[in-house]
Order: C-alpha cells, then sequence, then structure tokens
C-alpha cells in the first residue's frame, strides 16, 4: 500500500477557535426534528387512510368481489381517489411548506416528489382505463366510444384532458434520459406545467366524482386540500419570496472569479439575521438583471452568514451559472429560502469530516466558518478535476491558517476502481482505509458530503464501510 500524500496537505496553524453560532443541545435537536417528522408522516398517513376510507365506505370493497363491469369501475374510482391525493401532495411537497421542509429536510421530498410523481401519473392513468372499460362493458358499446363520451360530454372533462396530456408532458421530460437533452432552464419551465396540470384534472372528480360527493366530510376533504395545495404554492412560493426578498433589499456588492472556472457573488441586505439561514443551507435565487429573471437556480451559501452579507460560489457549467459573471453591483436579487437539513444541528460528535466534490465543496466551507471545533478537530477532503478547477480557495486558507482545519485536496482524472470518488493518482487506495487513515478515531466524527450524486453514494458507502453509524453522516442532494 502506498503512503497518502494529498497535494494541499497541512496542519493546524492555531489554537484559538474563531466564535461559531450556537449549537442546541443534542437532546433538544432531536426532539425537534423528531417532532417535526412525526408531525409531517402522520398528515400523509392519516389522509391517505381517510381517502380508501371513502372508497371503502361507498362499497368498494363488496363491488370488487363481483368480477364484473362493476369491478373494473370500482377499482378505477380506487385508482382516482389514491391518484388525485398524491397529485395533490406533488404540489404541496414542493411548496416549500414549513411542516414538509422541516419534517424530512429537501433531499427526502425530492426523493418523495419523484417517486410520488410517477405513482400518481401510473394511478391516473389506470383510473382513465379501468373507467373506460366498465362504462363500455355496462354499456356494452365500443371503449373508444366510452372515451370520446367522456371527454365531450363529461362535466369539466376537456379540462381533465389538456391537463392529463401537461402532466404527461412533465413525466415524459421528467424521465432521466429525456431530462439530460434538456437545459435545466427548459426542463424547469416545462415543470411548472405540472401544477397547471394538477389543477385542470382534478376539478372534474371534484364537481361529479361520486366518492368526492359521497358525504359531506369527503367534499370538505377534497375542496379544502384542493385549496390548501394552491394556496400553499401562492403563499409559500410567491407572496413570502415576494415580501422577504422586499424587507431585506438583498442586492449583488461584487462578482470574482473563483478557481480556474468558476465565480463567487456577495450580497448585502437589511437585516439578514432574521433571515435564520445556516452554514450549509441553499436559496434559490433570481437575479433581476433582465429577460430570465423569473426563473430561479438553487445555490448554496458558501461563506457562514453573517447577519450582514451572503455569498454564493458556482461552477459555470451552464447558463444560470454563466449568467452569475454578468452581475453588476446593486442588481437586485430575490430570494427564496434558507433551506436545507445539512447544518450543523445533524452535529452528534465532536469533530468534523467533511468531503466535497466541485462546486459541493462551498457549503463544507460555509459550515466550517460557522461551527465550533478545536484546532486539528475538522478535516476537509475535496476533490477536483484539476488543482486550477477548486473553489474557495482563499476561504479554504483562512480556515487552515486561523481555525486549525486539516486539508486535503485530491485533482486528477476519476479513478477507475471500486472507491470511484477518489482520483486516479489514490488508485492503490481503498476508500475505507484512505478514511481511516485521515481520521483514526472516525467515530468521534460527523461527515458532512456534498458534491454530485453517484460521486456521494460512493463516498457514503465507503464511509459506512469505514464504521462510521449512519445517524453521523449527514448530506443533501440539489440535483433536479
Amino acid at each position: 500500500m502506498t503512503t497518502l500524500a494529498p497535494r494541499t496537505r497541512t496542519t493546524p496553524a492555531s489554537s484559538e477557535s474563531a466564535p461559531a453560532a450556537p449549537v442546541l443541545p443534542l437532546a433538544q435537536r432531536r426532539t425537534r426534528r423528531a417532532v417535526w417528522h412525526a408531525a409531517a408522516t402522520a398528515v400523509i398517513w392519516l389522509t391517505s387512510l381517510f381517502v380508501v376510507a371513502l372508497w371503502v365506505v361507498g362499497g368498494g370493497v363488496t363491488a370488487t368481489l363481483g368480477f364484473n363491469a362493476d369491478t373494473l369501475t370500482t377499482l378505477g374510482r380506487l385508482t382516482g381517489l389514491v391518484g388525485a391525493n398524491l397529485l395533490l401532495y406533488q404540489v404541496l411537497l414542493m411548496a416549500r411548506i414549513p411542516l414538509f421542509e422541516r419534517g424530512f429536510g429537501r433531499e427526502a421530498i425530492t426523493r418523495m416528489h419523484r417517486f410520488v410523481g410517477f405513482w400518481s401519473f401510473w394511478l391516473m392513468g389506470a383510473h382513465i382505463a379501468l373507467l373506460v372499460l366498465g362504462y363500455a362493458a355496462t354499456a356494452a358499446v365500443n371503449p373508444f366510444v366510452q372515451l370520446w363520451e367522456f371527454v365531450w360530454e363529461y362535466p369539466a372533462m376537456l379540462l381533465a384532458t389538456a391537463g392529463t396530456l401537461l402532466i404527461l408532458l412533465v413525466v415524459v421530460t421528467s424521465i432521466r434520459r429525456a431530462r439530460k437533452k434538456l437545459r435545466y432552464e427548459s426542463w424547469h419551465l416545462l415543470h411548472l406545467y405540472a401544477y397547471l396540470g394538477v389543477f385542470l384534472a382534478l376539478p372534474h372528480q371534484l364537481w361529479t366524482g361520486a366518492d368526492f360527493l359521497s358525504s359531506p366530510a369527503a367534499t370538505v376533504y377534497w375542496w379544502a386540500l384542493w385549496a390548501v395545495a394552491a394556496a400553499s404554492v401562492l403563499v409559500f412560493r410567491v407572496a413570502i419570496p415576494l415580501v422577504r426578498s422586499a424587507r431585506h433589499g438583498v442586492r449583488v456588492h461584487a462578482v470574482e472569479p473563483d478557481g480556474g472556472n468558476g465565480v463567487t457573488v456577495h450580497m448585502t441586505g437589511r437585516d439578514l439575521h432574521r433571515l435564520g439561514a445556516r452554514g450549509g443551507q441553499f436559496f434559490v435565487w433570481r437575479f433581476m438583471d433582465g429577460a430570465g429573471w423569473t426563473r430561479g437556480n438553487p445555490f448554496s451559501l458558501s461563506g457562514a452568514p453573517d447577519g450582514e452579507s451572503l455569498r454564493i460560489s458556482a461552477r459555470i457549467a451552464g447558463d444560470g451559472t454563466q449568467r452569475l459573471t454578468r452581475l453588476r453591483p446593486g442588481t437586485r436579487v430575490l430570494i427564496e429560502g434558507p433551506y436545507g437539513h445539512m447544518t450543523g444541528d445533524a452535529r452528534k460528535g465532536s469533530k468534523l469530516l467533511m468531503i466535497g466534490a466541485g462546486a459541493g465543496v462551498a457549503p463544507l466551507v460555509s459550515l466550517l466558518e460557522e461551527q465550533a471545533y478545536r484546532p486539528g478537530d475538522a478535516i476537509l477532503l475535496t476533490r477536483d478535476h484539476t488543482e486550477r478547477d477548486a473553489l474557495r480557495q482563499s476561504a479554504i486558507a483562512r480556515l487552515v491558517a486561523e481555525r486549525g482545519v486539516r486539508h486535503a485536496g485530491l485533482s486528477g482524472p476519476r479513478n477507475p476502481g471500486a472507491s470511484s470518488w477518489l482520483d486516479a493518482g489514490h488508485a492503490a487506495w481503498r476508500g475505507p482505509d484512505l478514511i481511516r487513515y485521515l481520521a483514526p478515531d472516525i467515530l468521534a466524527y460527523d461527515v458532512y458530503v456534498c458534491g454530485p450524486v453517484p460521486w456521494m453514494s460512493a463516498v457514503i458507502r465507503d464511509l459506512k464501510r469505514a464504521g462510521v453509524p449512519g445517524d453521523r453522516i449527514h448530506s443533501e442532494a440539489f440535483t433536479i
């Protein structure tokens, strides 16, 4: 086995720890997060059980046992109920509601959004097919004739058809292969049609569906859920960000190159401490510098919030990041956030191991600037294609000199071996061995990981092989 010699390995140079944001006691942090998680989970399960109960009370189980046209129809009712509930939860999950943001976190919500999205789509498709077949069998007509009658003769079905086509467009463009061929800005614009699709697809059920009108409780539930979903989008995605942006008056202060292919944007504003932002979190940013300002882009804070300024850093990789380089001082900024669970509140140990790749280094730097630790008790391992590409090098140098952070930089082509998150220069190393080499007392560490999703998965796999407990590994993915 070779001896690890990271290219930028440094040692602590200070014995004093800089001031850091206060960290809540462990028991209080766990209790608060557990309460939010339990509340969010309970809301989803209780409402889902209520929807199934509507179907049971409406004779769904009995009708299913007939194995005839009524069986198809009642299964169509069930898939419609569950699909409608999931469609509305699609909207609620992405509406930035505090209950779900604090209960699940952004990464879990993103996974749920994808899972719920595809299931709601297939259930709504089954709902249409089963009802068409069931009604056609009862009326002894061709299924295509029955489908035509549904669209043209039933109330609000033209709206439902338009909504279904919009949802189909979103689903098709969200398939990974199709998504990779789209610019982020194009995909984001298309994805907004999902809101319109949902709100067009559901009114026909609210107006004519037997299960939606079977009792006052059912009617109240469905109209309330529809109204809450619509209000949540308007309040949490539009009104609150606009009010917050106006209150804090965030503007670009300076733009500077960062590394060989990156950019850092400094922003200032009023009473920024009231945002409650923490190192490791991110905002959705909209820079009012011309056409296309309405498209928001998520960027993590790359410096600890100090109550007077905000800083983001990004690798220039597309139109959204290229636009950052052209920003001028004084440009107004609309903000949405802060979001994210990858904060110091997740800490359980006294030491920190930060592992980041590319732009994923930015939130790790903000955490290191904010958190409390003794000199030598924090390690930052960065991964870049070339040393020139590395972001936040001046900030990292200050952390090394002033806070005693130990920094190791790994740069070069990807390692084709089992530990694919390493560079080719360390191909002889196994990931778990390198982790234990850097941090022999690994059980004393909390590990924060940020970077591309496949890369993070490889890191987390090796961390667990190195013996790091799952509750000591903290990560957050921001991919679409």
